[in-house]
Order: structure tokens, then sequence, then C-alpha cells
């Protein structure tokens, strides 16, 4: 996969473009494509980055990532399970200029606005799983029926947003390239300290010019994206880890200070740490 901008390979006649990653790691560059995509997790977990959010992806999730819309998945190399995803790009023009403006598909309008920014499917997953394979199996024209069938399903199910990026214009490679540097990074070393000296010669940057680089293109510091980065990993390590000690929990995810890391949590899940834990119990 190359830096962005990122070109999606189809056949020249092709509306939708199917495309199956299996995989030890899903270890892609932060990019971006014109196409829409809908992906299904059929194994694995790890971080999902999309625009200025840090997400979690774990098997079963169906989820659908805008146009344009900057992301990189990032498996949990701690992980022994195989990454498997499946995926279906396609484009409003995709069949045709106009079609998703005619009278008769007029109620999935709603569907290219609500998607936007990125979000993970909540409720209708077995049915709209089942339509997902069938995707993968069908002939070209039943697939164009299947593939309607989907969209009329997933604009009526429950959702949550991924992202609140707004992108104010595409990346061009050399844009690209940086940002996947600072990600790349940041993703294999957010358990360590890492400073803002440090992540910045990453870019090539001076401090002073990275931290208005990164908040120009994600709309927050990279301090704040750094802390969301580490509280999804202590999240995760709530959910499997259920007799490791909180304070080990916070060393492992990249905190040196308890206090901090339970104003962290706090801030950003409304709960403290030992409340989302035994939430999870329940």
């Amino acid at each position: 996969m190359k830096a962005l901008p990122f070109t999606i390979p189809k056949p020249r006649r092709d509306a939708l473009i199917l495309q199956e990653d299996k995989e030890v790691l899903f270890y892609g560059q932060f990019h971006q494509h014109e196409e829409i995509q809908i992906s299904y997790i059929v194994s694995g977990e790890g971080t999902l980055i999309v625009g200025d959010t840090v997400n979690y992806f774990k098997a079963g999730d169906l989820l659908v990532l805008g146009g344009s819309l900057p992301h990189v998945f990032k498996s949990d190399p701690l992980k022994s399970e195989l990454s498997h995803m499946l995926s279906v790009f396609f484009t409003k023009a995709s069949f045709g200029a106009h079609f998703f403006e005619t009278e008769e598909v007029q109620s999935l309008r709603s569907f290219f606005s609500k998607t936007e920014n990125g979000i993970k499917i909540l409720s209708k997953k077995e049915p709209l799983i089942r339509l997902f394979k069938a995707l993968f199996r069908a002939r070209k024209f039943d697939r164009f029926m299947l593939f309607l069938q989907f969209l009329k399903v997933a604009n009526q199910a429950k959702y949550e947003g991924l992202s609140s990026f707004v992108s104010e214009k595409k990346y061009n490679d050399n844009e690209g390239k940086r940002m996947h540097a600072v990600f790349a990074y940041t993703i294999n070393h957010f358990r360590e300290e890492i400073t803002l000296d440090s992540i910045a010669r990453e870019a090539a940057m001076t401090k002073n010019a990275f931290c208005k680089y990164f908040k120009k293109r994600t709309n927050k510091t990279y301090i704040s994206f750094l802390n969301e980065l580490r509280i999804e990993e202590a999240c995760q390590l709530l959910r499997r880890e259920r007799e490791l000690a909180i304070a080990d929990i916070a060393e492992q995810s990249g905190f040196q200070n308890i206090s901090h890391f339970n104003r962290k949590f706090k801030l950003l899940k409304g709960k403290t740490p030992r409340a989302f834990r035994k939430e999870i119990v329940l």
C-alpha cells in the first residue's frame, strides 16, 4: 500500500471493487482514496485511526469509511489470530453520475451523509453480514442487487461515528508519507515516552512547526491524539486482563503517573478505569 493518496486497483468496467485481506497483521500506511469503503472484520483486532480519531476494531465489526477519509488499520501484534477483512469499494458515481440522485433510491441519500466521517454499524448485523458475504459469492448482476439491499438495511441500522474529521483538502504524496511516519512511530512506541521533540524528528520538522502542522490536519494536538491512543489501549487491557492491577494497566498503556492516567481516562471515557471495568463484569 503506497502513501497518500491511494488508488484502489479495479477492472475497468466493474462498479464494485471487492477485496479480501488475510494477513498475520494489517499494517497499511495512513492513506485515503476516493472510494467509500465498507469492511467486515472476519477475524483479528487492533487499532483503527480514522481522520482525527483513535478507534479499536475487532472480529464482527462492520465499518463504513467515507470517500477521501484518511485512515489506517493496525493489527495488535500481541494477538496470534490471523487478521482477515472483506471490503467493498465504490463511489457515488459507480453506477452512473446521477444514479443515487434518482427518486427510486432517494432513501439512500442519508446513508452517504452519515458515513462521510466513518461509522461502525451496531444493529441489524446478522442480516448485513449475511448479505455482505453473499456479495463475494454472487455473479455480477446478483451482486448489484445484493449491494443495494445491503445499503437499504445498513441505512436503517443504528451506528456510532468513527471520527469528527473535516477534511479541508486531499493530502499530497509528501504529506501522506509524513503523516504515515508520525502515526506508524506513535502506534509502535506509544507505550514508551514520546516527546514532542522526538515525534517532530520523525516528521522531519521543528517542534513548533510540527505542532501547528499536526493540529491543522487533525483538528487536535499531538498530545491529545497520543493520550487517546493510550486510553484506547487501556480499555482493551481492562476488558481482557481482568486480574491486572489498574496501576499496571496505566504503565503498560504508556502512562508514567497513575493520577494522570485516571484524569485522562475519566476525561475521555466519562468514568474512572475502575468503573469502566466494573461495567464490563456486570
